[in-house]
């Protein structure tokens, strides 16, 4: 029986060591996946996925469980002589040349934005492909959500989104959770921006915090020397000691910052009150719209479903097929928040 206990606990912490391995590496692999997934390698292709199959689907769906088995195949005859119809046309139209009469086209895009901006690399070749086959007469559509981060960075996104204005296509931006600081850089170049009601929209501002070591260094006998060529090479550091002059010049910088910000959006939206929506605060979508930060109050969803009766959408997603390695890290992701929640309970 000791024998028998002895084994027993053995066997628990071995059991226990495999576990927290698994774990951690599930950890590992999951971040790796998540970085895959929001900066991608530029050259990669997207999916282009046709929206308004995904909703007749849904459609169906519905309909298979809800109608008579002789309305059903009714309907879906109907809407293949439609189809067929429609496609007809439109390789007629083509195949003369001819623009006119085709249906409108929506293309969507993602935006899911981190500190670094990551997915501006997948932006800047989902807007090249859209601007190689977009009229003026089509739409683009871009979901955005981004709490800010990187001012190059999210500069650049909206670089990205002014190439499509600068093209005369129309461009709407829709904010269904978040759009502040460059996240809202990139949402104003929009010729129309949406937003949820309790989306978060604003916070024009710059901001830098930096920890310092330097006391903590030097009681324990520590010195650290720097080295710069050029007087602010280096404002302030995170491990000497700052000076007063260092910590003026980087406030300096970050008021330029401010300063371009600011001038960018007043570019973009000449109508806002800037002294009053750039003190760096946030707002709610309804109290944005009244400051003329959004100009409707309106879900992503409830737009391109509209936009469906009459337009066929288009939505760029992801980079292709994704590699085994990164589809097992999302199922070990899965495992580990179920089992979690199992925990939990």
């Amino acid at each position: 029986m000791e024998w028998l206990a002895e084994f027993g606990l053995f066997l628990a912490k071995a059991v226990t060591v495999v576990i927290a391995i698994g774990v951690a590496a599930a950890f590992v692999a999951g971040a790796a996946a998540r970085h895959a997934r929001t900066g991608r390698k530029r050259g990669t292709v997207p999916d282009v996925v046709h929206i308004n199959r995904d909703y007749r689907r849904m459609t169906a769906a519905f309909e298979r469980a809800a109608l008579p088995r002789k309305s059903v195949r009714a309907r879906r005859k109907a809407d293949r002589t439609e189809r067929k119809s429609r496609d007809r046309e439109e390789r007629r139209r083509l195949a003369g040349g001819v623009d006119e009469g085709r249906r409108r086209r929506v293309f969507v895009l993602d935006f899911k934005g981190d500190l670094r901006a990551s997915g501006v690399d997948a932006l800047r070749d989902e807007v090249t492909m859209v601007l190689a086959v977009a009229r003026e007469r089509d739409e683009v559509v871009v979901r955005i959500e981004n709490s800010g981060g990187a001012a190059h960075g999210h500069g650049l996104g909206a670089s990205q989104l002014a190439r499509i204005r600068a093209r005369r296509i129309p461009l709407t931006v829709t904010v269904d959770r978040v759009a502040a600081s460059g996240g809202y850089m990139m949402a104003c170049v929009a010729d129309r921006i949406l937003a949820a009601p309790f989306a978060v929209v604003g916070s024009i501002g710059a901001f830098a915090a930096i920890p310092n070591l330097h006391r903590l260094l030097e009681s324990r006998g520590v010195d650290v020397e720097e080295f710069q060529a050029g007087e602010f090479k280096r404002t302030v550091t995170m491990l000497g000691k700052n000076t007063d002059e260092g910590r003026a010049k980087l406030q300096d910088q970050l008021d330029n910052i401010h300063k371009l910000f600011r001038e960018f959006v007043a570019e973009y939206r000449p109508s806002l009150d800037m002294e009053r929506v750039s003190t760096g605060e946030y707002w709610h979508g309804r109290d944005a719209l009244d400051l003329n930060l959004v100009d409707e109050l309106r879900t992503s969803d409830d737009y391109l479903y509209e936009a469906s009766r009459e337009a066929d959408l288009y939505h760029f997603r992801g980079a292709g097929r994704p590699r085994l390695r990164h589809r097992l890290a999302e199922l070990a992701e899965l495992a580990i928040d179920r089992f979690s929640i199992h925990l939990a309970r």
